[in-house]
């Protein structure tokens, strides 16, 4: 029962006695442990990246009324793995004249960078990393090491299809980290704290109320922001097919194009359970609390969820001009976004001692407001093109 209630503690506790038990050092056996840790976790994770491929694969095969992988295990669940083994077996070429460390490291950094997240990530109400004061500072650092191993392989390649989308990448990062780190903000002010287990902890509090009714406009924020980040449709110009033959990793084959396969993937889910935790109370549910593992339960089903709808977007938005990206977010999304926040920090303040029922229809109220004064905003603006449109063409017809 006791291992119900913090299975961490009581494997740890087992492990220290077992290792001590054999002469080990105190400090030696809780290295080994927190080694051990690491790799479970890592190596669990991975299983996961596995399960993902097979998921993708499924999901857009029903959106594009197909069947997907049905041959390879029931309904095809093993598919992935012949799929590993084809990419394990296929040649490893690096092209002439590239330069071979940043060449060979990008693809090690572009996984990496996703496994760094999850750190600091709750899975549950006692099964989590480390509780860092400054994770949603670390969320934005971490994630940057993802976008320089785009860099690093774009410039190592040494070919232009691959300088070109890496060079987008630059731009799709400069452009939509800012929105992201306004609306990360929002849940920061929403807990006050940038902990993720203080935010997922605070959703419970005061009427167990999830930040997503409270500012659904800044989880809409965050979302279109991360599906940017992660480089996926309508934002995937930076291994745009049809104009850059694939991108940054056109000159990658085998393993180290599977490594960026597994980290884009792995890194949609890992957005999605950032959704989960900053917006939609993340391990929160039914005896949650008593049951930990039942805690990870719900975390991995809302992530999932998250990670769906960043499928959904993908295979239904055609991808975007590189003009029409960048104005969507200098001239829309990022005013949206700052506007939002200061929304937020002053309607929390005044209501910051009313009841819950009355604090979150006043934020959802404030959230409705803004959406429909921006939306006035942009028919008047679309009101004057068009009427400027209009007589430019009278005077030219003059």
């Amino acid at each position: 029962m006791e291992f119900l209630s913090d299975p961490i503690k009581v494997i740890y506790e087992w492990l220290m006695l077992t290792f001590t038990g054999w002469g080990w050092a105190g400090w030696v056996s809780s290295l080994v442990i927190n080694l051990l840790a690491i790799v479970g976790f890592i190596s669990a994770i991975m299983v996961l990246d596995i399960l993902l491929v097979w998921v993708e694969r499924k999901v857009v095969a029903r959106f594009q009324d197909r069947l997907g992988p049905n041959r390879v295990g029931p309904f095809g669940i093993f598919q992935p793995f012949p799929d590993i083994i084809k990419l394990i077996l296929k040649e490893d070429i690096t092209p002439e004249g590239a330069d071979r460390v940043p060449f060979n490291l990008a693809p090690i950094l572009s996984l990496g960078s996703v496994l760094f997240l999850w750190a600091v990530v709750p899975l549950a109400s006692r099964i989590y990393g480390v509780d860092l004061n400054v994770a949603l500072l670390y969320l934005v650092a971490a994630g940057s090491i993802g976008t320089l191993s785009i860099i690093m392989a774009g410039w190592a390649s040494n070919n232009k299809y691959a300088l070109l989308g890496a060079y987008r990448m630059v731009a799709n990062m400069i452009s939509y980290e800012i929105p992201m780190v306004v609306a990360l903000l929002i849940p920061t002010v929403l807990a006050g704290s940038m902990s993720l287990k203080t935010i997922t902890e605070a959703q419970s509090t005061n009427g167990g109320v999830w930040f997503v009714l409270v500012s659904p406009l800044g989880a809409l924020i965050f979302l279109i922001a991360a599906i940017a980040e992660l480089g996926r449709s309508p934002f995937d110009l930076n291994e745009g097919e049809s104009e850059i033959v694939s991108g940054y990793h056109i000159e990658y084959s085998g393993m180290k194009f599977g490594l960026f396969y597994a980290g884009e993937l792995l890194h949609a889910f890992t957005f999605g359970g950032f959704v989960a935790a900053l917006f939609f109370g993340g391990w929160h549910g039914p005896w949650a609390e008593q049951y930990p593992l039942l805690g990870a339960f719900y975390f991995v089903a809302k992530a999932m969820f998250g990670y769906w709808v960043i499928m959904w977007v993908k295979y239904t938005v055609p991808r975007i001009r590189i003009d029409h990206m960048l104005a969507f977010n200098w001239k829309f999304l990022t005013p949206l976004a700052f506007a939002l926040l200061m929304v937020t920090a002053v309607v929390h303040r005044v209501l910051l001692d009313v009841p819950t029922w009355l604090y979150v229809a006043g934020m959802f109220l404030s959230n409705v407001i803004l959406v429909w004064i921006t939306v006035e905003m942009l028919r008047a603006q679309a009101r004057r093109e068009r009427e400027a449109k209009a007589s430019a063409q009278l005077a030219a017809a003059d």
